[in-house]
């Protein structure tokens, strides 16, 4: 243990900790931009700064680890015109439009200089212009980056792709594009974790609530809107709501209140996934020598473009199984329609997902084929739902709850759980173990394959089968994986990816709070919605029942193969 003192509080820490980590534990909080335990440590942003008896000059304390005796201020004049004059020298190289910036109200940037009351810029304005598609999903205003290299490393150690970089030296350093001419041509999986983990606007998904209020308000449309199982976890976080308040129902009331004609659950359409992507599973365990093994899980676009990119020999590893969003697009435009006596031609097809890749999957050519345009017409993230709610001007915690629309407006909690890391697999393993021996396990019996980070490889005992399953949190821990099993030292026959750290409940469209993971605390919110429904088993869900009896057939049918299965290489990045 070392002993020290800050701002003249005596403080005790073991040794190797860094000053910041030291003052955190006593309660004293010295600000930061660029800083993320274990990912990003290199004191870029210089606000974090300390002034320490006996040393010359100011230090980086986020880097700087403690030693006995020493006397640290987190708050001297030295510290303070310090931090004031480096967040004035950013803000002079920075669009500071703050109202037109997505992060207003979030943004680190903006906080800090209110914090320091920086009121005046001594320094002359140079802002970099932006150069980008702003047709991509992902859009990057270099206008608005302040090199804080988090981006750059989430990437490269999170996520193990490295889409981003430091370019240049000098006065010329700057972040952009690490080997890729263009976004278009790079690796990237859309995965959106760099938006999540910048501190400011720099990085943001493509905006289309204007093409959703335009669909709204026209009186020849019916707009239809799916909302995917983890914006439930996450929906009220930006309009500050009361946990207890914060409900499914009150969630549901509020897309309602916005205007839309018809409000369904996305666990719908996971259950629909499950059956297919179990029976599938079940088609190839029993015929392997048919089959290219192990069997991948495809409901996650961000992982079949990192396949497509950076494994592409796994490609036909993954099952054929559309994603829950497309084989709800798919279905929407033809037994929906049918049901509610709709022409699919005016139906606007609107989902709301956790997911930036989302936006790429309803534009890809080869999932449309319900024959009315595409499948899923737009896609909002989840904080795009929460700047529809605050453009309305609507009183969240004043609304009456209110039920999913019906028809296909029922899911249940397996359908909940595909919201986290291990769900999917959880969820497919309760119907597989149903389908092959006729009756409903124990629903909680395969709850040892939920992940909270890694990866981890389990024997299953299904339904009197020996099953080797792996679940995997992460795009780098999923590049660890299929090494393992392309070296031929990992044997398994199922196994579920989902791109974002924790799941969708860690999506790259999901609420940001500022140097807070909060993928496992959402999670939580899901496992406790399944716990308590009354329907635990994909294939127990009376609105798949009736589906199948009255449109699709069967799992694995004709028509099943036509509207919800996919070929992913033919698929376009």
């Amino acid at each position: 243990m070392v002993n020290l003192t800050i701002d003249h509080l005596p403080v005790c820490v073991d040794e190797g900790t860094t000053i910041l980590k030291a003052a955190a534990s006593v309660g004293i909080t010295i600000p930061t931009l660029c800083y993320l335990e274990g990912v990003n440590e290199v004191g870029a942003c210089r606000v974090c700064l300390v002034e320490i008896d006996g040393y010359d000059g100011l230090r980086a304390s986020c880097n700087t680890v403690v030693s006995e005796g020493m006397r640290v201020h987190t708050n001297s004049r030295a510290v303070r015109l310090a931090r004031k004059d480096v967040v004035s020298m950013i803000l002079s190289q920075h669009d500071c439009h703050c109202p037109t910036c997505p992060r207003n109200g979030s943004c680190a940037l903006q906080a800090l200089a209110a914090e320091l009351d920086i009121l005046d810029i001594p320094y002359e304005k140079k802002i970099p212009k932006n150069n980008w598609n702003r047709n991509f999903p992902l859009i990057r205003e270099e206008s608005k980056c302040i090199g804080c290299l988090r981006c750059v490393s989430v990437c490269e150690k999170i996520q193990g792709l490295g889409v981003w970089d430091l370019l240049g030296t000098g006065c010329r350093a700057h972040v952009g594009l690490s080997s890729a001419p263009s976004i278009e041509q790079s690796n990237c999986a859309l995965c959106g974790q760099c938006i999540t983990h910048c501190p400011v606007g720099a990085l943001h998904e493509r905006d289309d609530s204007d093409k959703v209020f335009d669909a709204i308000e026209d009186p020849e449309i019916i707009t239809v809107v799916q909302i995917a199982p983890a914006v439930r976890s996450a929906w009220a976080e930006q309009l500050n709501l009361p946990k207890d308040l914060a409900t499914e129902r009150r969630m549901v009331a509020a897309v309602k209140a916005l205007g839309f004609d018809y409000v369904l659950d996305t666990d719908y359409s996971a259950d629909l996934t499950i059956m297919e992507e179990g029976s599938e599973f079940l088609e190839r365990f029993t015929h392997k020598d048919q089959y290219h093994w192990p069997m991948f899980t495809s409901c996650c676009p961000g992982w079949v473009r990192f396949v497509k990119s950076e494994f592409p020999e796994y490609v036909d590893n993954l099952s054929t199984a559309k994603s829950p969003q497309q084989m709800f697009g798919s279905i929407i435009k033809t037994y929906f329609a049918q049901k509610t006596g709709v022409d699919p031609k005016k139906i606007c097809s609107v989902s709301i997902m956790p997911c930036v890749a989302k936006k790429y999957e309803a534009g890809v050519e080869a999932l449309q084929d319900a024959g009315a345009g595409r499948d899923v017409d737009v896609v909002l993230t989840t904080r795009e739902l929460s700047r529809m709610i605050r453009a309305a001007h609507l009183n969240v915690a004043r609304l009456p709850e209110q039920p999913f629309d019906s028809p296909l407006g029922t899911g249940s909690g397996a359908g909940v759980i595909f919201g986290t890391t291990g769900g999917v697999m959880e969820a497919a393993l309760r119907s597989a173990y149903y389908l092959l021996c006729g009756k409903n396990p124990d629903p909680d019996a395969f709850r040892q394959v939920r992940v909270d980070e890694g990866w981890s490889l389990f024997t299953m005992d299904v339904a009197g089968a020996e099953v080797r399953v792996a679940v995997s949190s992460g795009l780098a821990n999923a590049r660890h994986l299929l090494e393992e099993i392309r070296s031929g030292r990992l044997q398994c026959d199922f196994v579920e990816i989902i791109a974002c750290p924790g799941g969708c409940a860690g999506g790259g469209g999901q609420p940001i709070t500022f140097n807070e993971e909060l993928a496992v605390k959402r999670g939580k919110v899901l496992y406790a919605l399944d716990a308590g429904a009354q329907l635990r088993f994909s294939h127990e869900n009376p609105d798949i029942i009736q589906t199948y009896e009255e449109f699709l057939g069967k799992p694995l049918g004709e028509l099943s193969h036509h509207l919800l299965h996919t070929r992913q290489r033919e698929w376009q990045r």
